[in-house]
């Protein structure tokens, strides 16, 4: 695709109607072998597809680039972004969680992009359901963070099956110490920073609170209770622990979500929906949530246990002040912690429990089992609730449509008349189950 194709694409189907300087350079480089470094929601993604999109040749019905990602919800979202501007090409995502039926039906007709977790797209390669002899681009996306959760023999593996490879891009919040050996390829990689892209460390101010207890509860549930409006993610180090401050947080009636990888992948995926459309504002979770994901204006992070590294310290900080947004990091430790040399604050503070404009939900999900394999879209689902609601277009929140269900935010107000209501009608002519989904 040509520069003008890729830029006029951005413009009219995400409504980007001006790169930064980052993903601009990217969009230039013809490199055999890039190392992307950028903050988390600096544009990272947009940028490595920039670059993809201006490697590919015209489709000729074998894949030609992969990306690779560290999380399925990673997968889909990086999808999210290429499918729309790859206009010509067959873009495919595989991943786990998804039915594997499903992703064999997709691959009937070769894609041209594959998106994909490792093991997934092993699988399928293994499987000889996939060809990656063709492949000449490849992109690692959150590399370091594959490497921490074991996917270099996946990789490894995935590679020795791509025998064409002429490119490939790294990706990374955080300087790359080693660089694979099985991408020899990789070796004199040209490495393009994130230049004109203010660092989230600008942003944020780092504010210390300190428990009287080593059970660090209440002070949390003071915290929360002390600070305005808005999305919070709070950090922990083991599942069950996000499990028992959840439960906690819940029985004191705070708007809480939960977010691990004990979860299964639906719950996982409605977990973060809920957060970023505002029905359960606030988000107790492990590093799983630290990177990776698209979580939009979370005004704060709170590290509820102490980082155990510093990568970690600064991707779950990361969460917060993107996208030029400003955020604030809240560490609560008691005399139990140590606290290493990477965990610096700004000021201390001690919460009041007290806040003019507290956390709050205003909002309610509605589910309905309908979704794109049934032809159903955001718009339909839209049309469906305004036309029988009576609610307005800024009344109707965000909406997510998934392969077989739908969910759509509306003020919490009118929730209950609304499932009256939608309960009885039908959507495109079928049948639909509507339901309110519980906090």
């Amino acid at each position: 695709m040509t520069e003008k194709e890729i830029t006029r694409n951005i413009a009219q189907r995400l409504g980007i109607h001006t790169l930064n300087p980052m993903q601009l350079e990217m969009l230039a480089d013809t490199s055999q072998a890039t190392v992307l470094i950028a903050p988390t929601g600096s544009g990272k993604t947009l940028a490595f597809a920039c670059a993809m999109l201006r490697s590919l040749a015209a489709p000729d019905g074998s894949v030609q680039a992969v990306v690779l990602s560290p999380s399925r919800e990673l997968t889909l979202q990086t999808f999210e972004v290429i499918r729309p501007i790859a206009s010509g090409f067959k873009t495919t995502a595989l991943r786990g969680g998804h039915a594997v039926r499903e992703e064999q039906n997709s691959l009937s007709v070769t894609p041209d992009i594959v998106i994909a977790t490792p093991g997934r797209l092993l699988d399928h390669a293994r499987r000889h359901r996939i060809d990656l002899s063709s492949v000449r681009l490849l992109v690692i996306d959150e590399y370091d963070k594959q490497l921490e959760l074991g996917f270099e023999a996946d990789m490894k593996a995935l590679v020795n099956l791509m025998t064409r490879l002429s490119r490939v891009i790294l990706t990374s919040a955080t300087t790359l110490d080693v660089m694979p050996d099985y991408l020899p390829i990789a070796r004199n990689a040209v490495v393009i920073q994130g230049k004109g892209v203010i660092s989230p460390k600008e942003r944020i101010q780092k504010v210390h609170i300190e428990s009287p207890s080593r059970d660090k509860l209440d002070t949390l549930a003071d915290l929360l209770h002390s600070l305005p409006n808005g999305k919070v993610i709070v950090f922990v180090n083991h599942r069950d622990a996000a499990t028992r401050i959840y439960e906690s947080l819940k029985s004191r009636r705070l708007p809480v979500g939960l977010y691990h990888g004990g979860m299964d992948q639906p719950e996982r995926e409605l977990a973060i929906d809920l957060l970023n459309n505002g029905s359960t504002p606030i988000l107790i979770s492990t590093d799983l949530a630290a990177r990776g994901l698209d979580i939009a204006d979370v005004d704060a992070v709170i590290h509820y246990h102490i980082p155990p590294s510093a990568e970690s310290w600064t991707h779950r900080n990361g969460r917060t002040a993107r996208q030029g947004a400003h955020g604030t990091v809240y560490i609560i430790t008691s005399e139990a912690d140590s606290i290493p040399d990477y965990i610096t604050w700004d000021r201390d503070y001690v919460p009041t429990a007290k806040s003019p404009d507290p956390i709050r939900s205003h909002v309610a999900t509605l589910y309905l089992n309908l979704g794109k394999k049934e032809k159903v879209s955001k718009g339909d689902v839209a049309g469906f609730v305004m036309a029988n609601t009576g609610l307005s277009p800024d009344q109707v929140g965000t909406i997510v449509v998934k392969d077989h269900s739908a969910i759509v935010a509306i003020p919490r107000a009118n929730a209950a008349d609304a499932l009256a209501t939608l309960s009885q009608c039908r959507l495109k002519g079928k049948k639909v189950r509507v339901s309110l989904l519980k906090r």
